[in-house]
């Protein structure tokens, strides 16, 4: 289909990009890499009145390391995170967005923006416990933890007329890491995908284990019970597998033409299995 009518700029600064933004009110959407929001356009299931392209704001993009915590652009591409091997799980996750050419145009701050429970970075934003930094027109900027950012489906608390700033990860030093999903096709969406992250103590248990889900609920979540089974106690299969039979406590899975819940539910347990084993490095 061929989207509805709609009014195009791109500034060349954050604060001209805010200002218009405020200035086209609810109606007004930034656009990044755009892969969300163009085919919603297409299909007329968004319908913004203008677009305020950000390719040329050059200050949001880059990695850094800055105290502890890895600080990211959010027009930085998802092709840039997957060549970062030191960005650990992140790095991973983004080598597994799509295909190439998405990655190439895909952003981080696009995707946690949009917010979409099937998305993988924004369940890794919630097992590694980032946060952003979100600015408004008038200057003002909060920082959101990833527990508050994500409030419904495709509803963050970006709000109209804000941009995510800036992207905080831990550095999560001496933590394991995986991330497992799966898919029909390689570039689909992740039926289910699972975030982990595991610290082993000196004597070999489970100092810390951190757990979060791709679209097992309406927001990327945590997945507590398992999280519970597993910290404090030992890291053989024994105890990941009975772990991971806790993974679809507390979830609410959408059936769709891929997949019912119940066997989202199954997927979910897999596949928690297999990310603690390698997490672990059993």
């Amino acid at each position: 289909m061929i989207p509805a009518h709609f009014d195009y700029v791109a500034p060349a600064s954050l604060d001209e990009a805010l200002r218009a933004l405020a200035d086209g009110g609810e109606d007004a959407k930034p656009l990044a890499g755009g892969h969300s929001l163009l085919p919603l356009m297409k299909m007329r299931l968004a319908v913004p009145t203008l677009l305020v392209d950000l390719r040329r704001l050059e200050g949001l993009r880059g990695i850094e390391r800055e105290n502890g915590d890895w600080r990211i652009g959010p027009l930085t591409r998802h092709a840039d995170l997957q060549r970062r091997a030191d960005l650990g799980v992140v790095a991973q996750t983004a080598a597994l967005i799509a295909d190439q050419q998405v990655r190439n145009r895909g952003t981080i701050g696009g995707s946690l923006a949009h917010g979409d429970p099937a998305s993988d970075l924004p369940a890794v934003l919630a097992a590694t416990e980032g946060r952003v930094t979100i600015r408004d027109a008038g200057g003002g900027s909060r920082t959101v933890a990833a527990a508050d950012l994500f409030q419904d489906y495709l509803t963050t608390a970006v709000g109209p007329g804000e941009l995510i700033t800036e992207v905080r990860i831990p550095a999560l030093d001496g933590w394991g890491h995986a991330y497992e999903k799966f898919t029909r096709r390689a570039e689909d969406w992740a039926m289910v995908g699972v975030c982990a992250l595991v610290k082993r103590a000196p004597d070999g248990s489970c100092e810390d284990v951190r757990v979060a889900f791709t679209n097992m609920a309406s927001t990327p979540i945590r997945a507590t019970a398992v999280e519970q089974a597993l910290r404090g106690g030992p890291l053989d299969d024994a105890a990941i597998a009975a772990a991971a039979e806790h993974a679809d406590e507390g979830t609410d899975p959408p059936a769709d033409l891929n997949a019912s819940a119940d066997y989202k539910r199954h997927l979910a347990r897999v596949l928690t299995r297999r990310a603690l084993q390698r997490a672990a490095g059993s």
